[in-house]
């Protein structure tokens, strides 16, 4: 698959902290690769887990950290990214990320952009513990972004970071990419008619 629709499209890459966000670099450089741009905007917790860094290098752009941090063009970076992109991305999504979407929390720069770009189309790679994934709490949340428009690939079933297995698992970067590109077809689609 040659993902000719993600050439030329913006990606905002949210990476929340899981210990799958080490795959969202994989994520990061297949679409560089192919042509797309991308932005990337860390949580705290992403932070500590990998390198930011690690996704300047692999997309030749700046990562936002921090809702405090000055933009040079002294544009409120959380609109600002929202407009820039085209689909928005959050991988990991972690139960702490999508409880925020679902409850409309914004306390920080990803929550934040996130509560901007419902309008977006917004794809959700969950990964988290399969305990985590099956609490009725967490259901309930995943229920409710997919009413408000939210779209979910995965997790899937398998060995998880702890050591158990289950259902939890990030979906891999190459089936990520997949469901964005279709995403992007849908989107290119619309506008032609």
């Amino acid at each position: 698959m040659k993902y000719e629709m993600l050439e030329g499209l913006n990606i905002l890459l949210g990476v929340s902290g899981g210990i799958a966000a080490y795959k969202a670099v994989d994520l990061a450089s297949k679409l560089t690769a192919v042509g797309a741009g991308v932005n990337t905007v860390m949580t705290e917790a992403a932070c500590r887990l990998v390198d930011p860094k690690s996704f300047e290098a692999v997309t030749r752009s700046a990562v936002f950290t921090s809702l405090w941090d000055r933009s040079e063009e002294y544009k409120i970076s959380h609109i600002n990214l929202v407009d820039w992109a085209d689909i928005v991305v959050v991988a990991p999504a972690t139960a702490n990320i999508i409880g925020k979407i679902a409850n409309g929390i914004c306390d920080d720069l990803l929550s934040t952009t996130l509560c901007v770009c419902w309008a977006k189309p917004t794809l959700l790679a969950p990964a988290m513990n399969n305990n985590m994934w099956n609490n009725p709490a967490v259901q309930f949340n995943v229920k409710r972004v997919k009413e408000m428009g939210f779209e979910l690939i995965g997790p899937e079933e398998g060995l998880l970071a702890c050591g158990t297995e289950g259902m939890g698992r990030m979906s891999e970067p190459q089936d990520i990419l997949a469901a964005i590109e279709k995403m992007a077809s849908e989107i290119k689609r619309g506008k032609k008619d």
